[in-house]
């Protein structure tokens, strides 16, 4: 080789050099979680089925390199690791909530997830992640298909983040179909952007937009999302500005909604305006099961408003209008209703604020037997309310069901067994209730239900035997 060839040798591999240097860290981290699963023990040649052993093992070298790869992150990052992600790191759920984690933090936390393929769940609410933790936890799931569930509530991530957010579910490309966004400042800026994406995405089923600050122009932008949104499931409005205005254009797009089942909008200014442009939702919706519009300044006109819609709805099951100011004139309206639509499903009334006499127990009665699944919540006297409580639980209803199975030398499973046409071991609440009421074997008042209900009910809405 020629004298003269040396320098621009030298001078190439100065150039390869400082390509090498100019690697951002984001870059060299996702490099390296992307290698990570790559790196097995190799296996002998003369081996030619796996022992449990081996399985074992090439588990926990997974887990492992997984463990070593946080531990690097963290030291390239400069942040202190999180003992408890270590040591949960093979667990479905991942709970880092409260964790102080930044932006960096979440970052090393995010690169160790590319590879990870047991957690399904991950809390990361009030943890300052900001626009950065925001994008580390973007670029992760891009690549993980793994996690279904993200928690990122109370980190306020503003505008900045509701951008990145909204980029990310235009492209329907995770697994994620549970989010949660509460408390992160969203204004109506940010309900535009968000509107805009969810207009299209189909894999976000329950998102929670919470304890944010959407108002009048926020409503509109939300109920033309609803109108054509085909993925929703489930939508947590609660604690934001909404009022009149917003209220109705909210419902105008949930008229023609087709996948919305639960929707709560507790802690709002529907007011009775709005009552009434969601009581002609009760009437045009057939996807709507549970309602929540506790605390929304409607009175008993509101009320009357809602009813209408309640006579003819067939979906319905709860319907909560706790801290409402509505009076026992505007609760008889709501159960009237109830009790002249033969095909309603209501199974739980919230009015629990409001005041009732006897006459109003008795109009109840009448509902109840045309509906037995039907609870309704509300406040009695105290004379009245302590005198039925005392009757109705002077024999506890387990040990009338325990009495039962005794005399007749069967097992108290398969009691309650006996009231699911499948033989379930599971049954929804407003089933059960009815099974009970209607079941001539062991008599029961509706309180001694209630009670037994209290007992079993396992997860919200379903009672476990």
């Amino acid at each position: 080789m020629d004298d003269d060839d040396e320098p621009l040798e030298d001078e190439t591999q100065d150039e390869t050099e400082t390509e090498v240097a100019l690697q951002s860290s984001d870059d060299m981290l996702y490099c390296e979680a992307e290698a990570s699963p790559t790196v097995e023990k190799e296996k002998p040649t003369w081996e030619d089925s796996e022992t449990d052993l081996e399985i074992e093992d090439t588990e926990k070298s997974f887990t492992t390199g997984q463990k070593e790869l946080y531990l690097e992150a963290c030291k390239i990052v400069d942040v202190v690791p999180v003992s408890y992600f270590l040591r949960n790191i093979e667990e479905p759920y991942m709970n880092l909530n409260h964790h102080g984690l930044g932006p960096l933090g979440t970052k090393a936390i995010a690169v160790a997830l590319v590879s990870n393929t047991a957690i399904i769940g991950l809390e990361l609410e009030d943890n300052r992640i900001m626009k950065e933790g925001v994008l580390s936890l973007v670029e992760m799931l891009h690549e993980n298909y793994y996690l279904q569930e993200l928690n990122i509530s109370t980190n306020d991530l503003g505008l900045e983040g509701a951008k990145i957010i909204s980029d990310f579910l235009q492209k329907n490309i995770s697994s994620l179909w549970k989010l949660k966004l509460s408390g992160n400042n969203f204004k109506e800026e940010s309900a535009a952007l968000l509107c805009q994406a969810l207009s299209s995405n189909y894999r976000i089923k329950k998102l929670d937009l919470s304890h944010n600050e959407f108002s009048d122009k926020g409503g509109e932008l939300l109920g033309q999302m609803l109108g054509i949104n085909v993925g929703l499931e489930s939508l947590d409005l609660s604690w934001n500005h909404f009022h009149i205005q917003g209220a109705v254009a909210l419902c105008s797009g949930l008229r023609s909604n087709v996948t919305l089942k639960k929707l709560n909008l507790s802690m709002n200014g529907f007011g009775n305006e709005g009552a009434q442009a969601l009581g002609e939702v009760f009437r045009l919706n057939s996807c709507l099961t549970h309602v929540d519009v506790s605390s929304n300044n409607i009175s008993n006109d509101g009320a009357s408003k809602l009813s209408r819609g309640l006579e003819s709805n067939e979906t319905l099951q709860v319907l909560k209008l706790f801290l409402n100011p509505i009076s026992m004139d505007g609760a008889v309206l709501l159960i009237l209703a109830i009790k002249r639509n033969p095909k309603s499903v209501m199974e739980e009334l919230d009015i629990s604020n409001v005041l009732v006499t006897e006459q109003f127990t008795k109009i109840l009665d009448g509902v109840y037997a045309a509906h037995p699944q039907l609870e309704v919540l509300y406040d009695t006297v105290k004379s009245l309310s302590g005198k039925k409580q005392a009757i109705s639980l002077r024999i506890r209803p387990m040990k009338l069901i325990q009495s039962y199975a005794d005399q007749h030398k069967i097992k108290l499973v398969d009691f309650f067994r006996s009231l699911s046409p499948a033989r379930r071991m599971e049954m929804p609440v407003g089933e059960f209730r009815k099974a009970l009421l209607q079941q001539n074997k062991v008599p029961m008042d509706r309180n001694q239900v209630k009670d037994l209900i209290k007992k079993l009910e396992e997860t919200k809405g379903m009672v476990n035997f």
